[in-house]
């Protein structure tokens, strides 16, 4: 059938729904740019252009993983990227899109991305450095997903060149998170959404297809304090540090007093993570182990960029024992323990990990 219900209503023609529907209400992505501009810092026309060429670029990479099934892009390359991964066909597309579209805009001088062994500089036709900004990116976060129709995204993090470098290298790329303007996500799923922050909250905006524009949906997010969920990789659970696996205990333990057992919920695409932990609340964490004693998310692709969104939405994100933002970052492609999320849940990991508590 046609029909739909609305909220109070009974079932309506889906066309007679659809033409009633007034998008004016909402604020575009690049309307919601325009009117913060004045009032962040840095900010300037080239700095909203370049949130643009992103949004733009995730348009282009939504549209192309609505046809995965249908066409050849779904799959491996063949070919093996610099984290020693299998690159998926939606991986390369995704990285080109998005490289392609910073170049083109002509603000960004300096592209890292996961799925590139080197730093990108960018220059003009002539030759000149014109651009101001660093972009640092995972073009498709969780792509080995895409055949079975699982949530993935993108996800970018924003620098300014320092002063002091004329030329953009590597060393200008390598900055504690702590000096990021800017960071966000797009998560493609049952729909497509832009979420960011420029250090003044965050905002999250949905695409509505028919009209080709990410819309203000979700305004001000706020994750809870605390909540009743984790996301983790319990496969690993004789490889975590013993203060992790007291922790999970703790979880685990049949307390009604306070809302134990925990429920785990972990998709396994880490942006569709924690972009549901960030709504509903949770913990997501990815430990060190024996196999990866490092971790194996990156500092500065995935950590440093979702780690600013939580902490502007109230929450906190964590190594185990140093907060992320403040890492010194020692090579493009480092990776990272971490522990993101509700504010109470890190914080009691990190109690944990430090052995000041212990499963009772």
């Amino acid at each position: 059938m046609n029909d739909v219900s609305a909220p109070g209503q009974h079932a309506v023609n889906f066309e007679t729904w659809m033409s009633g529907q007034n998008y004016t209400r909402f604020k575009t992505l690049e309307q919601f740019i325009i009117e913060r501009q004045d009032s962040i810092p840095h900010s300037t026309g080239a700095f909203s252009r370049l949130i643009r060429d992103l949004s733009v670029a995730g348009k282009i990479v939504n549209r192309d993983m609505r046809r995965a099934g249908l066409v050849d892009i779904a799959g491996t390359t063949g070919e093996v990227n610099v984290q020693g991964e299998v690159q998926q066909k939606m991986d390369m597309l995704a990285h080109n899109e998005f490289v392609r579209a910073l170049k083109r805009g002509g603000e960004c001088c300096l592209i890292g991305s996961e799925e590139h062994a080197e730093a990108i500089p960018i220059s003009t036709q002539s030759g000149d450095q014109d651009g101001q900004y660093i972009v640092l990116l995972d073009p498709l976060d969780g792509s080995s997903n895409i055949e079975v129709n699982v949530s993935v995204g993108t996800i970018f993090s924003i620098y300014r060149l320092p002063d002091d470098y004329g030329e953009p290298d590597l060393g200008a790329a390598l900055q504690a998170g702590l000096n990021q303007i800017a960071a966000g996500y797009i998560v493609y799923g049952s729909s497509t959404m832009f979420v960011y922050t420029t250090g003044d909250g965050v905002n999250g905006f949905t695409l509505e297809p028919s009209i080709g524009e990410f819309l203000l949906s979700h305004p001000e997010i706020r994750t809870p304090k605390t909540a009743r969920s984790y996301s983790i990789n319990e496969g690993n659970y004789n490889s975590f540090e013993p203060g992790l696996r007291e922790y999970i205990k703790w979880m685990q333990a049949l307390e009604p007093h306070d809302g134990r057992p925990y429920s785990t919920r972990y998709i396994g695409s880490f942006v569709s993570d924690f972009h549901r932990n960030l709504l509903k609340g949770g913990i997501y964490i990815y430990p060190a182990t024996e196999k990866n004693p490092d971790g194996k998310l990156r500092l500065m692709y995935e950590a440093n960029p979702l780690a600013f969104i939580v902490e502007q939405a109230g929450g906190r994100a964590s190594d185990g024992h140093q907060r992320i933002l403040e890492r010194t970052p020692e090579a493009l492609h480092q990776r990272t323990p971490l522990y993101i999320g509700s504010e109470e849940m890190v914080l009691r990991a990190e109690r944990f990990l430090a052995g000041k508590e212990v499963a009772g």
